[in-house]
């Protein structure tokens, strides 16, 4: 593993630590965000033990993962740095060659904010690095839409379903908003798509995660699935 940097203070470029058993992966990463005038690379780890040890240590704002990593998995080290039971979660986005199902699902189940294939391209890469450390989330277009069938289909066996809120609880303005989310739509699509600025989106998604208790937008999203409010594009 190695440390790059110290902690930035704030308002300072997006601080990321890149996680990969691949040396060539991770060199192509960090030559194409440490050029983003946003962004810097400020740790790399070779394998899942020591990608965990660094993140908890510099705390960066975005975390890369691979899922198949020698000693400590990417999956298991998303849940460590990022799932329901951390007190104060990272923002991890899992970056992977493997299109499967159950890593999509394991990953954003495990907290990540994010999922992307590694053919996805390098500005994919940056959005996604961008949207995690805003709050928000990305997944590859290409897997958008399935996963969120597949979640919607596959539950946790180890977890109850929850109560299905009401539909009353939302109002029409935020269940358009749910039904784009869960087609895989950015915010700033959300505001163009629905003429509306991009700070009354933000504003309908904070109502619409406190009131079904959801933990980010990917749980928004299985919701809309789970019950009715979504539907593909044709």
């Amino acid at each position: 593993m190695r440390a790059m940097t110290s902690p930035t203070p704030p308002g300072a470029p997006i601080r990321v630590l890149i996680a990969d058993d691949q040396d060539m992966v991770r060199t192509g990463f960090r030559f194409f965000l440490d050029a983003q005038p946003d962004i810097t690379v400020v740790a790399e780890a070779a394998d899942g033990e020591a990608a965990v040890e660094l993140a908890r240590k510099l705390r960066p704002d975005v975390c890369l993962l691979d899922i198949r990593m020698p000693k400590l998995d990417g999956l298991t080290a998303t849940r460590l740095l990022a799932g329901p039971d951390v007190a104060d979660p990272l923002r991890v986005v899992v970056v992977t060659t493997f299109d499967l199902d159950e890593y999509v699902y394991g990953a954003l189940r495990g907290g990540a904010c994010g999922f992307l294939l590694k053919d996805s391209g390098p500005t994919l890469l940056a959005e996604a690095v961008r949207a995690a450390a805003a709050g928000d989330s990305l997944v590859s277009p290409s897997v958008t839409v399935r996963l969120l069938k597949h979640v919607t289909a596959t539950p946790e066996p180890t977890a109850p379903p929850r109560p299905a809120p009401p539909t009353e609880a939302l109002t029409d303005r935020e269940l358009d908003v749910v039904r784009l989310v869960a087609l895989g739509r950015t915010n700033a699509e959300i505001a163009a798509e629905l003429y509306v600025s991009l700070s009354t989106v933000k504003t309908h998604l904070s109502s619409v995660q406190l009131k079904l208790d959801a933990r980010n937008r990917v749980e928004i999203a299985a919701w809309a699935w789970q019950h009715g409010h979504a539907q593909p594009d044709a």
